[in-house]
């Protein structure tokens, strides 16, 4: 379907309505009816980004969703303001990246000042992706996950705080920020252990927590498991426990093939993800005079 012609209608509706609101600043415009002016303009322009949708020009679509975002303002209507930033956002995460993090943040700077923190908190989400799949600045991501985090907590919405805490974690384990990522599994854990529905998640946080110990020290490892097991006895039983077992000790002899062979056992069973297979390469390294694979 061609939809060039609403391009052009967008283009013509933009300039109708950067008439408004030049008129609305001149002293008789603002005698006449000012106000009315700009709340024509913020609809001329919401309307004109809707058609430079249709027509898939994105940073057209965001330019004139902004617009309408700053009448909004200019008018004290917060929520307007916010949500037409949101769009804007939304048009230019297909064209510009870092222009689509810009609007968010001004729509977050508006939600956190009316009190709407849980809101906030999904748009941080939505740049701490942006940083991950489209700009590639996971230290940006991170922060986002732990503000947004920081929201859901103040709201009680500890599910979600956790879902974007893992994120943080697992993202600072593979910067070899080690500390935060087990601080991180252990809470999740501890918080998660209890509960008859996510207990059985717990058990692999623990174990990321205790990889990432013995990554830093293998002594800590071996305590960590120990605490691990007292604290959740479900953990004692798991796959998961028996394999940090049997790495510790193939590490202790530097025997580089029973980690090998340890590590293709359980991976029979349960397929290694990107980050486990990162993690337990980095502790093969370790034993002396290993190749650095895991086959």
């Amino acid at each position: 379907m061609d939809n060039s012609g609403k391009e052009k209608e967008a283009i013509q509706l933009m300039a109708e309505a950067d008439k408004r609101v030049k008129s609305s600043h001149s002293f008789l415009g603002g005698l006449f009816g000012g106000n009315s002016k700009v709340e024509e303009a913020c609809e001329m322009y919401a309307r004109a980004a809707n058609m430079f949708k249709m027509a898939k020009n994105w940073n057209a679509a965001g330019s004139a969703f902004c617009q309408a975002a700053k009448l909004h303002m200019q008018l004290q209507s917060k929520h307007d303001s916010a949500t037409s930033f949101v769009d804007a956002g939304n048009a230019y995460k297909k064209a510009d990246p870092q222009e689509a993090i810009n609007c968010l943040n001004a729509a977050i700077d508006i939600y956190t000042d009316m009190g709407r923190f849980t809101i906030a908190a999904k748009h941080h989400i939505t740049i701490a992706e942006i940083y991950e799949s489209e700009l590639v600045d996971i230290e940006k991501a991170i922060a986002h996950y732990e503000q947004a985090a920081d929201y859901y907590k103040g709201e009680e919405s500890n599910s979600s705080a956790n879902k974007c805490l893992l994120k943080v974690a697992s993202y600072g384990a593979q910067l070899e920020q080690y500390q935060k990522a087990i601080e991180i599994y252990e809470q999740v854990g501890t918080n998660t252990m209890d509960n008859p529905l996510l207990k059985y998640s717990a058990k692999e946080y623990f174990f990321k927590a205790a990889l990432c110990h013995f990554i830093v020290d293998e002594l800590n490892a071996k305590l960590a498991v120990e605490k691990y097991e007292e604290m959740f006895p479900a953990f004692a039983d798991s796959r998961e426990c028996k394999l940090v077992k049997k790495l510790l000790d193939a590490h202790e002899e530097q025997n580089s093939e029973a980690f090998t062979e340890a590590v293709k056992e359980f991976d029979s069973v349960s397929r290694l993800d990107q980050w486990l297979t990162t993690m337990l390469l980095r502790l093969k390294k370790t034993i002396q005079g290993d190749a650095g694979d895991l086959k």
